[in-house]
């Protein structure tokens, strides 16, 4: 499992890299996502480049990692700018088009890896085509932004419908490292949907790759092993990667209804 914590915290990059997260770093997506989730409880990035070496100094194992803005005039200078600072791993956010992610490929110009954030109901669609593209290292799937493109009424809502199971059905079967969302702690009885749940759903759809959520390593304020957490985290989805489909079935079954159950996560 391709795990991805986005923090500037030297601390926390620190542990989560000796805990063996594999890709960590900031989330510099500051054109138009305010606009966009301003309105909703999700996190908006208040990182900045300045924070990049304090990160890269606390890292030996895992990639340094940056989500990029999306494509601007000047997207091309700051690739260079961030892998001239020693960035290993980049991500595009809200691309509409493949042709979009081919200029994106080709200024990084295989100097790190690629991710692609499908979160536009454009690239949902488009999706065949993006992901034959050559030189992408992987797709992840943003439920936050994609449900608000598509106009339904939750992240929730959008990771149980038949058009999720589509789209993972297709990255299925072009073999492509994919993931979606992110995970929250094994047993973190504060979730609206029990974490177990969600890790599930990794195993239903077949995906690969999860960003670590704020609430892995934001408690009530009581200390946590990271180490001891993620390897609770990886345990846990390597147990329904080895369930039979009917198990994992009825694991989707029990999420839909639990969803539908709790006012304001589905339609």
């Amino acid at each position: 499992m391709l795990l991805t914590l986005f923090t500037n915290d030297p601390n926390l990059a620190k542990q989560a890299d000796l805990a063996g997260i594999d890709r960590i770093g900031l989330d510099l997506e500051h054109l138009g996502k305010r606009q966009r989730q301003g309105h909703l409880k999700t996190w908006i990035s208040d990182h900045q480049l300045t924070d990049l070496h304090l990160i890269q100094e606390q890292l030996s194992n895992a990639q340094l990692f940056v989500r990029t803005n999306p494509i601007h005039p000047n997207l091309k200078e700051e690739i260079d700018l961030l892998i001239d600072h020693g960035v290993q791993s980049l991500m595009l956010p809200y691309f509409t088009s493949a042709k979009d992610a081919i200029k994106f490929v080709e200024w990084i110009d295989g100097r790190a890896d690629v991710s692609l954030l499908v979160e536009t109901a454009a690239s949902a669609v488009r999706l065949p085509e993006i992901m034959k593209l050559e030189g992408v290292h992987d797709i992840h799937i943003g439920l936050n932004d994609l449900h608000l493109s598509l106009k339904i009424s939750s992240h929730f809502e959008l990771l149980q419908s038949d058009f999720m199971k589509m789209l993972t059905q297709q990255l299925r079967d072009s073999g492509k490292l994919f993931g979606f969302g992110g995970i929250g702690r094994y047993g973190d009885q504060r979730l609206p949907i029990p974490s177990d749940l969600i890790y599930a759903q990794y195993a239903y759809h077949g995906a690969k790759s999860a960003l670590v959520s704020r609430v892995f390593t934001r408690s009530d304020g009581s200390d946590i092993d990271l180490t001891e957490e993620v390897k609770k985290a990886l345990n846990r989805l390597n147990y329904w990667f080895n369930c039979d489909q009917q198990t994992l079935n009825n694991a989707h079954d029990q999420l839909t209804t639990l969803i539908k159950e709790k006012k304001g996560l589905c339609g």
